[in-house]
């Protein structure tokens, strides 16, 4: 499927925002609504992982394609809908330039046709998507085939920021995309530290942290330098969560009065825990959010307490 053919199936957003929401319609807020979150669904990591050989393997995706269309079927039974889905990065396995790429990006977005067209797809970039050390190149590829890499959009009265996470890993092959989005971040923020919105909501593939603000360096979070001063930013502006994948577990914790939401994948999984999809409710003063395995999503639904909830 050409990025042409893709841009007809679900909304790519272009200009720093996403059509799929008019700004004029939605900056007021209506009362409770939820959202459903996804992450690494990364078509080929499975047998990637399985054989030890993260870096050159990913010749197979069909566990991912059937954990994949069983998200999609989960979240088009949902009653009420969600007002959208978003994918918290890492789309596809295989890395710009190697091999299996264009089959993954083609078979992943064949799967996503079949959201329903009512539920609209927020689409964060991760580091498969972009590469570790991504480039100007990488970025520009990445917008043709899925959209822009950051964005912002309004939903109901809150303000949804998604951000790309790669600049503040690695910026050092494209400082000046780096310094446009920092730039933009900062302008956005100040619309949310101006109270001129019900909350403020990141999505970003990277979380800043797992666990703690000072805990170690690793590979599955930013650098401490990097994520207090971007966390300070964050909380100083009044947002109220960051939602992340990238880390294939379940995790996450409090830093000030923000709340790092770590997603485990919908599919390849490093720890114990299940393939499945996080239902975030946002209500007038708070944001609950509740991750279900995809085979519960699809059984039970959404838990009758987080539908109060949406009562309110």
């Amino acid at each position: 499927m050409s990025s042409a053919e893709a841009g007809d199936v679900f909304h790519r957003a272009r200009g720093r925002t996403l059509d799929a929401f008019s700004p004029e319609k939605e900056r007021e807020w209506k009362g409770p609504f939820y959202f459903i979150q996804g992450a690494d669904p990364q078509f080929g990591l499975m047998k990637a992982w399985s054989t030890g050989d993260c870096d050159n393997g990913g010749d197979e995706w069909a566990q991912e394609i059937r954990l994949t269309e069983q998200a999609v079927e989960a979240i088009n039974k949902l009653n009420p809908k969600p007002k959208f889905f978003v994918l918290c990065g890492d789309l596809i396995h295989a890395m710009p330039g190697t091999p299996w790429r264009k089959e993954q990006t083609k078979d992943l977005q064949q799967v996503l046709k079949a959201v329903d067209q009512d539920i609209p797809l927020v689409l964060v970039s991760g580091n498969h998507d972009l590469g570790n050390v991504p480039t100007a190149e990488t970025v520009e590829e990445f917008r043709q085939t899925w959209g822009d890499d950051y964005f912002s959009f309004w939903v109901g009265g809150v303000l949804f920021l998604v951000l790309n996470s790669q600049f503040f890993y690695d910026a050092s092959k494209c400082p000046a995309l780096k310094q446009a989005q920092d730039h933009w971040l900062d302008q956005q923020l100040g619309i949310a530290e101006q109270k001129k919105c019900q909350h403020a909501i990141v999505f970003q593939h990277i979380p800043l942290f797992l666990q703690s603000i000072d805990e170690d360096d690793e590979y599955f979070n930013l650098t401490k330098a990097v994520r207090k001063e971007l966390a300070d930013k964050l909380s100083r502006a009044g947002i109220r969560a960051v939602f992340s994948g990238h880390y294939h577990r379940n995790a996450g914790g409090i830093y000030q009065d923000l709340d790092m939401v770590v997603s485990s994948a919908i599919g390849c999984q490093l720890g114990r825990d299940t393939h499945g999809l996080r239902v975030v409710v946002i209500t007038a003063e708070k944001v609950v959010h509740r991750y279900y395995s995809l085979e519960e999503l699809s059984k039970r639904g959404i838990d009758e307490d987080l539908k109060e909830l949406m009562k309110e």
